[in-house]
């Protein structure tokens, strides 16, 4: 048996999608099929080294050394399960997730949100499907194929997670969205974006759209925004404070008019530099549902989503840099 991988570990959960309702259909034939089944799971994790923690009925938690041995292992197991004869009416078929994160041991168990995250991962998926988070995504070879699925919020944990899907010859590949263990951050709400740079607005519409939220609208003026805001009555307002046509203060006066006009409209100004007159006069009515980000954070997807879908909510965001 392989030595239990310590430091940066990647997690492997794997469970057998509707087990109930199949070992109601196969009768008899069902506890040769679950064998069958962990036979599959367990040569594939042993010829890829890893290290089988826990398998209660039809789930497997495993840990591994890397990242690659852990997919290696999902795949050579998914190929085997695709590939085998079952019974008449009662194929198998297995979901499975992975996280990569810092191993805690104790009690003869791994534990900690690493864990708990890697497990989320995988009940979100269905039958036949590898999905992984990003940070093991990130410690894959780029010929690695894998399909960026957007960025959700995972049951009981705090941290939104951006999710993959790999894809390998012989497996499927298209399946339906991820079940109710995983949310899009947005959610399908419903966003306004107001910038001056088209290049910007374009960028920021795209990055929104993969996290699940609904770009309705885009304006290059606070003039604009107003209008549009009026016309499609957005959850949440994205603006540069700074727009035609003098460049001053302008999206901070729009979002004014709009939190007057439309109280439950959330909005998050975009700012190039840090400029806490803005921020204090945006937080000056004390009302939740309002947000002041340096543009430069756009960068960081999760964060930036999760930053729109807590507005949304009616929480404040503010920059890290703002000390209040």
């Amino acid at each position: 048996m392989p030595e239990l991988p310590t430091g940066t570990v990647t997690f492997l959960f794997t469970d057998l999608e509707g087990s109930t309702q199949l070992a109601l259909r196969l009768g008899d034939k069902w506890e040769a099929a679950l064998m069958d089944h962990r036979a599959h799971v367990r040569s594939a994790i042993a010829e890829c080294d890893g290290v089988e923690i826990d398998s209660r009925g039809d789930e497997f938690f495993v840990a591994f050394e890397s990242p690659r041995a852990a997919v290696d292992a999902a795949a050579l197991a998914q190929r085997a399960m695709v590939e085998h004869e079952w019974p008449e009416g009662g194929v198998l078929r297995v979901r499975m997730g992975m996280h990569t994160g810092q191993a805690i041991y104790a009690d003869k168990d791994y534990l900690g949100v690493d864990v708990h995250r890697a497990a989320r991962i995988c009940f979100a998926g269905h039958g036949e499907q590898i999905l992984m988070s990003a940070a093991t995504h990130g410690l894959l070879p780029e010929d690695f194929e894998c399909r960026d699925l957007g960025t959700y919020r995972l049951r009981g944990l705090p941290e939104p997670e951006q999710i993959y899907q790999l894809v390998w010859p012989g497996l499927k590949a298209d399946f339906p969205p991820l079940r109710s263990e995983a949310s899009e951050v947005g959610g399908g709400l419903r966003v306004v974006l107001a910038d001056d740079s088209m290049l910007l607005r374009e960028g920021i519409a795209r990055l929104l759209r993969e996290s699940g939220f609904d770009v309705v609208g885009q304006s290059e003026d606070a003039e604009g925004l107003i209008e549009t805001v009026a016309q499609t009555r957005p959850d949440v307002v994205v603006a540069d404070i700074r727009m035609p046509p003098d460049h001053s203060d302008e999206g901070l006066r729009a979002a004014e008019v709009i939190r007057r006009r439309h109280p439950g409209t959330g909005v998050l100004l975009l700012s190039a530099h840090l400029e806490l007159a803005y921020a204090r006069e945006l937080l000056a009515d004390g009302a939740g549902g309002v947000g002041y980000l340096l543009k430069d954070r756009v960068s960081d997807l999760t964060g930036f989503a999760d930053a729109v879908r807590r507005i949304a909510d009616g929480d404040v965001v503010l920059d890290p840099e703002i000390k209040v």
